[in-house]
C-alpha cells in the first residue's frame, strides 16, 4: 500500500557523506534521489549534456532555441521547457517546473543562492581558463551520477565514452603526423581559434592529434584573431567549424592573404558542421565523429 504523501520520505535527502571531485564539485545541498528518477533543470549547457549522457535528460533548460541552433550535442525532445537566458533565467517558470535538482556551473555562481532557494543545486566546473575541459567533462559523468543517486549510469556513460574516443584515436592515427588548426571564421579578416583549453582542442589531444594553435582560446562570442595568424602554421591542416556566410566566402575568394595560405593553396581545408563549443561529453563526441568523417571525406574547395 502506498503511504499518503505526507508520510513519504522527502525525495531531497542529504547525502550521508560528502562528495569530492579533484576538479571541484559544489553541491548546495548534495542530494540523493534513491527511488524515482530526479526532475532536473539545467542552467548550464555542459551540465545539460552531462545529464543527458547518463540517461537523465533535464525537463527544463536555458536558451533551448539557441542550443539547438548552435548544434548542441543532445537532441532534446519537444517536451523540454525553455527557461530563458542562461545569464537571466526565468525563476518563476523554473519554480513551476518543480525540479528536484538544478544543474549549474561556476559561470553562474552569482545567482546560485537564488537557484538554491528553489531546489538543491549541483554545480560542476568545465571551462576554466588555462585548463583542458575534456577531463572535467569526463569526471562530471560519474560525479553527477553519484550526486543524483544513479552512480552506475555515470560509470556506464564514462566507459562508453572512453571506448568511443579510443576507437576513433586508433582510426585517426595515420593522420597524426600533421597538426590541425581548429577555427571558426567570423569574417574575411578575423577568426576564432580553439586552443588546448577548449572542448575541441582538448578532445583533439585525446584523439592523439596535434593542435597547431598552442595559445589559449579567447572565450568570446566574437572572432578576435586576425586571419594573418594562420600564416604562422604553414604545415597545418585547417579545420573550419561551422558554416561560412556567403558574403564571407566571396570576400575570401578575393583575399590575396587567404589564397596564399599553404593550407588553402595546397588543398588542406576541411569543414565541420555547426557545433556548440561550450558543451559536455556529447558535444565532444560529436566533434570527434564529425572530425573523423570530414578527414575521411576529403578537403572542401577552400570555402571560396
Amino acid at each position: 500500500m502506498m503511504l499518503p504523501a505526507e508520510y513519504r520520505p522527502d525525495r531531497r535527502n542529504f547525502l550521508a557523506a560528502g562528495l569530492a571531485l579533484a576538479a571541484g564539485l559544489s553541491l548546495r545541498p548534495a542530494v540523493l534521489l534513491a527511488q524515482d528518477a530526479p526532475r532536473l533543470a539545467a542552467i548550464d549547457w555542459a551540465m545539460l549534456e552531462t545529464a543527458a549522457a547518463i540517461g537523465h535528460t533535464p525537463l527544463a533548460v536555458t536558451e533551448l532555441i539557441r542550443y539547438r541552433a548552435d548544434g548542441g550535442g543532445v537532441d532534446l525532445p519537444d517536451t523540454v521547457t525553455d527557461l530563458g537566458l542562461r545569464g537571466a533565467p526565468n525563476y518563476e517558470l523554473l519554480q513551476l517546473t518543480r525540479p528536484d535538482v538544478i544543474l549549474s556551473s561556476p559561470f553562474y555562481s552569482h545567482y546560485e543562492d537564488r537557484l538554491a532557494s528553489i531546489a538543491p543545486v549541483v554545480s560542476l566546473p568545465f571551462y576554466t581558463p588555462g585548463e583542458p575541459p575534456l577531463p572535467k567533462a569526463l569526471a562530471a559523468l560519474t560525479a553527477l551520477g553519484t550526486a543524483i543517486g544513479d552512480a552506475s549510469a555515470g560509470e556506464d556513460a564514462l566507459a562508453r565514452t572512453e571506448a568511443d574516443l579510443a576507437a576513433r584515436a586508433t582510426a585517426l592515427r595515420p593522420l597524426a603526423a600533421r597538426p590541425l588548426c581548429l577555427v571558426e571564421i567570423g569574417d574575411a579578416r578575423h577568426l576564432r581559434a580553439f586552443g588546448f583549453d577548449s572542448l575541441y582542442g582538448s578532445t583533439l589531444d585525446r584523439l592523439g592529434l596535434t593542435n597547431a594553435w598552442a595559445g589559449q582560446t579567447e572565450f568570446s562570442f566574437l572572432a578576435p584573431v586576425p586571419m594573418e595568424r594562420l600564416a604562422d602554421f604553414p604545415e597545418a591542416t585547417l579545420v573550419v567549424i561551422g558554416p561560412v556566410a556567403p558574403a564571407v566566402r566571396r570576400a575570401l575568394s578575393r583575399s590575396v592573404l587567404w589564397r596564399a595560405l599553404p593550407a588553402v593553396s595546397e588543398g588542406r581545408v576541411f569543414q565541420l558542421p555547426q557545433m556548440a563549443p561550450y558543451g559536455g561529453v556529447p558535444s565532444a563526441l560529436r566533434f570527434a565523429a564529425s572530425l573523423q568523417a570530414a578527414l575521411s571525406a576529403g578537403p572542401v574547395e577552400a570555402l571560396t
